[in-house]
């Protein structure tokens, strides 16, 4: 087996890994500098700051919700590489809006293009996993998905921490975003120059024809209906959600375990956001070598279960940790706490095995079923996956509203991840 890092040297690769890359470290810093803007800059009530939190969650995510199942058929039926150019040049479109709302401190303009930069990703989304079998070989597909995950994670975390840097406070006490402006600009156009190099990527010649569905609700009804009544495509989507509904739980409660369990300030959630997006891209290589390049589901069982004794270390020594003081420890203070260090190595483990879990099953998909259908199965997975999302940040506000601790919820993700594995060993069985 080839080392899968010979791929970036690869015209066939390289253009969509950069384009991708791109997108998610624009999409983070955009959404990153917006938060910090309006929660520090324009907003200074804790009523009218969580309503912003609520209503730009689900703007952003409604787009999976209504559009992945035209975003699907779309990439099926025309070249994968002219609707990246398409997405892309919508994306500065986007962005001008965008810039223009953190210039202004218009909240509107700034909604408006989180919920287009929505669109944009849900019509990307399918593409990024989707073409990899058109332009690798078979033994190549499982080590160039590993390179996109790991690639999302390091753009996540690097716009994430650039467009909390980028939102400037004046000596007047105001803060301004014209740095991020001019970044969120200047990226969307580089992301668009990278897109033109991607090599083409047409429907295969042989394809059947399918009728294209406008119908937004019945197109996405019988797109995850065909997908998920295969066994071997409905075991790896719920896998593959289960992960994110996990995802979904960690992140929603990362600043809140930082700030109340472990009395620490927002240096500390950062190196707990660079820690997980390192150690899930850490993982998404190293699957790779353990598999040799062959798209298998062996790792993903043993892989979930050690997240969740990760997951349960983390709670124990949450639980165990001293009571927060009054006022909160930065990172120098933090790290100096006995035991500190290996909350930070708990995180990384979940990370990794997360990584090592979630990869083969991407890959399984993209590779299971004619290349003229992988666009259409990786939207129905992105149904799903939203939808699960939600159904797990509903539980978990339900449980917090019941008097489950933030701690407590880590036992949640910990019992999550048993199911995860028995899907991931069911997987094993019906296609290893």
């Amino acid at each position: 087996m080839q080392d899968s890092a010979h791929l970036l040297r690869t015209r066939r690769f390289l253009p969509i890994f950069v384009t991708q890359f791109l997108g998610a470290f624009n999409d983070n810093l955009f959404r990153t500098a917006m938060v910090m803007l309006v929660i520090y800059g324009i907003y200074q009530d804790p009523e009218q700051e969580a309503t912003f939190s609520a209503i730009a969650g689900g703007l952003f995510i409604l787009p999976f919700f209504l559009l992945s199942a035209l975003a699907g058929q779309l990439a099926d039926e025309r070249d994968k590489a002219k609707i990246v150019r398409i997405v892309k040049t919508a994306e500065i479109l986007i962005m001008i809006v965008g810039a223009g709302g953190l210039l202004l401190h218009n909240v509107p303009l700034l909604l408006a293009a989180l919920c287009a930069m929505g669109v944009h990703s849900t019509f990307f989304g399918p593409i990024k996993y989707a073409i990899l079998p058109q332009h690798l070989q078979s033994d190549e597909v499982l080590g160039g998905t590993g390179l996109v995950e790991a690639g999302t994670y390091i753009g996540i975390l690097a716009g994430t921490l650039l467009g909390g840097v980028l939102v400037l406070q004046r000596p007047d006490g105001s803060f301004h975003a014209e740095f991020a402006a001019v970044a969120v600009l200047v990226v969307a156009a580089i992301g668009r120059v990278s897109g033109h190099f991607v090599p083409a990527a047409p429907p295969a010649p042989d394809a059947p024809p399918f009728h294209f569905d406008w119908h937004i609700i019945r197109a996405s009804r019988t797109l995850v209906s065909n997908t998920l009544h295969i066994p071997r495509l409905f075991l790896a989507i719920i896998a593959i959600s289960f992960f994110w509904a996990m995802g979904a739980v960690l992140a929603a409660q990362f600043p809140p375990l930082v700030k109340n369990a472990l009395g620490a300030d927002q240096t500390v959630a950062t190196l707990f956001l660079a820690t997980f997006s390192v150690g899930v891209a850490i993982g998404s290589v190293a699957v790779n070598r353990l598999l040799g390049g062959q798209v298998s589901a062996r790792y993903s069982p043993i892989s979930a279960l050690l997240m969740g004794l990760f997951v349960l270390d983390l709670y124990r020594r949450v639980k165990g940790w001293p009571a927060p003081e009054a006022e909160l420890r930065d990172l120098h203070a933090f790290l100096a706490m006995p035991n500190s260090w290996m909350i930070v190595v708990d995180l990384l483990g979940v990370a990794v095995a997360g990584g090592m879990f979630v990869v083969p099953l991407y890959a399984f998909l993209t590779t299971t079923v004619p290349k003229s259908e992988t666009a259409r199965t990786i939207a129905a997975n992105n149904i799903v996956n939203s939808g699960l999302m939600v159904a797990a940040t509903l539980i978990l506000t339900a449980a917090v509203q019941l008097g489950v601790t933030v701690a407590d919820s880590l036992l949640i993700v910990a019992g999550a991840t048993v199911i995860s594995a028995w899907l991931g060993w069911k997987l094993h069985l019906a296609c290893d």
